[in-house]
């Protein structure tokens, strides 16, 4: 019989637009034997279509589905969603809290490799790199996201943490790459 992980059998990672959510998400599965759950994923449809905003609420059993299990790993935001869902479940949520600075330089390099390589994403949708660098268009723009969201996302976890509902889950919030680094690397040594 496998001991639980140091960080429990079901883990949230969570954090801002280009953190590394799915990145290290899967390294943890793979190291604790667990699925790796994308929330983005179960989000998207081909041609952009955002179910959480289409169709919210088969957005959220579709994370139910996949989180039924007794262990997984998910990797994503949507936290309305995710705390309806699977948040009352949860053993520990890993907020990947970065630097803005670092995060628009990663999305920035990681948009550019995927408009160039014509990388597929969930179903048919394909990432266009220009758009992100037009902040004027909103939403539209992962800069404009990170930027006008770091601060919302902190103050919106800093509230998660110090409720009384969320006192079952483990909270580690990690700062830096070096942090992430370090947290992946234990849970590789003693996960398996």
């Amino acid at each position: 019989m496998r001991a639980e992980p140091p960080i429990g059998p079901r883990i949230h990672v969570t954090g801002n637009s280009g953190s590394g959510k799915s990145t290290l998400a899967a390294r943890l599965a793979k190291a604790i034997d667990a699925p790796f759950v994308e929330l983005d994923a179960l989000n998207w449809l081909p041609g952009w279509v955002d179910l959480n905003v289409e169709d919210p609420a088969e957005l959220e059993r579709r994370f139910r589905r996949a989180t039924q299990g007794e262990s997984w790993v998910t990797a994503g935001s949507y936290t309305a969603p995710a705390q309806r869902a699977f948040w009352p479940r949860l053993s520990t949520i890993i907020w990947l809290d970065l630097p803005a600075p670092l995060l628009v330089y990663r999305v920035l390099h990681r948009s550019w490799r995927r408009w160039r390589d014509a990388e597929l994403l969930w179903g048919t949708n394909r990432e266009s790199f220009w758009p992100h660098l037009a902040l004027w268009r909103g939403e539209e723009s992962l800069v404009w996201w990170i930027v006008t969201q770091h601060n919302r996302k902190r103050r919106q976890m800093k509230r998660a943490m110090a409720a009384p509902r969320w006192a079952h889950i483990r909270f580690v919030r990690l700062a830096s790459s070096a942090d992430v680094e370090t947290l992946a690397a234990a849970v590789e040594r003693k996960g398996a």
